[in-house]
């Protein structure tokens, strides 16, 4: 099972995340805590819908986009994921043009230069095919597959390295959260939380070999994050994915780094504590 199996239905082809950081790009060299789902009554109003003009095809169109004024943070995972009280924003942090396919974090959505442009059109815009979610939320699975259309422009763009690791975290953290409110009753569950478990996991496993490449090859900052918070994050992915040598060493040097603040540090020292339980 691939991450990005069934974009062939929106027209995408070819996307193999088997070789995504080793084909070139354009740069220099937790506990699970439960929660119950918010009500859909209540998350449709934390969200609105924004306009948007697609760099790529010009198409002007909505997507719906958190409200930060009611966005109200109440927790964040040992690798950074943020959790906010009545709606988990990560489900609305991709903006995806529905006439050309052209997606990106949104951050990242007005970014790109004629040359990308050109092979997304080329690669993505020539055969996709997309129907804009009914209602006002958007439901895990359609959050997926936005993340999912999302990395297959990355990939097509040749992005840097930060862009398409930031996108795989990202997707890892809705996979949690959806993993976090399948239903218990429902006779798939079984099914339905491996195959997000599995699916998070080789999420998190390119994130970490992304963000690893990118701190080779990239100046700082790096998806926003200075280098302490990048070799932070870093360890606690290889915490999550079983490799304790490698989280060990960079946290035993947050702790003794002279420009980390007090916060990291904090953090550093109580991961690391279960990295030795785990050893």
């Amino acid at each position: 099972m691939g991450l990005l199996d069934g974009m062939e239905g929106f027209g995408i082809k070819g996307m193999n995340t088997g070789d995504m950081f080793s084909q070139g790009s354009n740069t220099k060299k937790t506990e699970e805590k439960t929660e119950k789902k918010a009500p859909v009554e209540e998350e449709k109003s934390f969200v609105f819908a924004k306009k948007y003009t697609c760099p790529v095809c010009d198409h002007a169109f909505e997507t719906l986009t958190v409200k930060s004024s009611r966005a109200r943070l109440i927790g964040m995972d040992e690798d950074l994921r943020p959790k906010y009280y009545g709606i988990d924003t990560l489900k609305y942090d991709i903006v995806l043009c529905p006439k050309c396919g052209y997606a990106a974090i949104t951050s990242y959505f007005p970014n790109i230069i004629n040359a990308q442009k050109k092979l997304v059109r080329e690669n993505i815009s020539a055969n996709f095919t997309y129907n804009e979610p009914e209602g006002d939320t958007y439901s895990y699975e359609e959050a997926v597959i936005r993340y999912k259309i999302a990395l297959s422009n990355a990939m097509v763009k040749k992005c840097r390295d930060s862009e398409k690791a930031y996108i795989c975290l990202k997707m890892a953290w809705v996979l949690r959260g959806q993993k976090e409110n399948l239903d218990k009753s429902d006779p798939r569950f079984k099914d339905m939380y491996e195959e997000c478990e599995v699916n998070e996991q080789g999420a998190l496993q390119l994130a970490k070999d992304g963000f690893v490449q990118a701190r080779a090859g990239e100046r700082f900052p790096i998806a926003g994050m200075d280098e302490t918070t990048l070799d932070y994050l870093i360890s606690a992915l290889s915490y999550e994915l079983g490799d304790y040598d490698t989280a060990g060493r960079l946290l035993s040097n947050i702790i003794v780094s002279k420009v980390a603040n007090n916060r990291i540090k904090d953090k550093a020292r109580d991961l690391l504590d279960k990295v030795k339980e785990k050893r």
